[in-house]
């Protein structure tokens, strides 16, 4: 039992930090890179908001209430981590985040629904040969939400080694780091096959 549970906690932390696939990683980087350590409340709440979303797009995927086109969702997927690096460049040293909780928090739900969609095919054939699709999914959110708190903390020390030692300034660490993930969320976007 300890060994199905464990396999697929694991497989939802390879999920999240699986190289090929570092769409998840992008939007966890734009989504922290605006915070620090002692916003870990904030940002564990809306890492948690995106588990949320992504488990339950797996929720309805599993039990065929909602079905989205794959290019649709390979197009949608580097768009939300469009829009939040650019609001990320658009908002860095005004605060903006403290001040638009609701917003920041729904949109990163709904985000999280986009991104789970994507992921559904393949989580519907792990399902195949497993009796309990509910214990499954709660295992599964558990692995991605530990592996999002791992990218978390790493973009949050990244970020507080660039302020202290590096000495960038909190604008500049913010808009460097979102305009980089801009330059790589564009090629994602051409090549996803739903301009075509």
């Amino acid at each position: 039992m300890f060994e199905n549970f464990w396999f697929n906690v694991q497989y939802g932390i390879n999920h999240v930090l699986d190289i090929k696939a570092y769409d998840h990683v992008l939007f966890l980087v734009v989504l922290t890179v605006p915070y620090m350590f002692k916003d870990w409340k904030r940002v564990l709440l809306l890492v948690t908001m995106f588990t949320l979303g992504h488990t339950l797009s797996l929720v309805l995927a599993v039990y065929n209430i909602i079905s989205v086109k794959a290019t649709m969702i390979e197009f949608l997927i580097p768009i939300t981590i469009l829009i939040v690096a650019l609001f990320n460049v658009f908002t860095s040293g005004k605060g903006a985040q403290k001040e638009k909780v609701g917003v920041l928090f729904l949109s990163t739900l709904f985000f999280g629904l986009i991104h789970g969609l994507g992921f559904a095919r393949e989580f519907k054939m792990l399902l195949n040969d497993y009796e309990s699709k509910p214990v499954l999914l709660l295992e599964f959110a558990l692995g991605i939400e530990i592996a999002q708190i791992i990218i978390v903390f790493a973009v949050l020390l990244l970020g507080y080694i660039m302020q202290t030692i590096f000495r960038f300034n909190k604008r500049d660490w913010i808009m460097v780091t979102s305009a980089i993930v801009v330059g790589l969320v564009i090629p994602m976007i051409l090549h996803s096959g739903f301009l075509a």
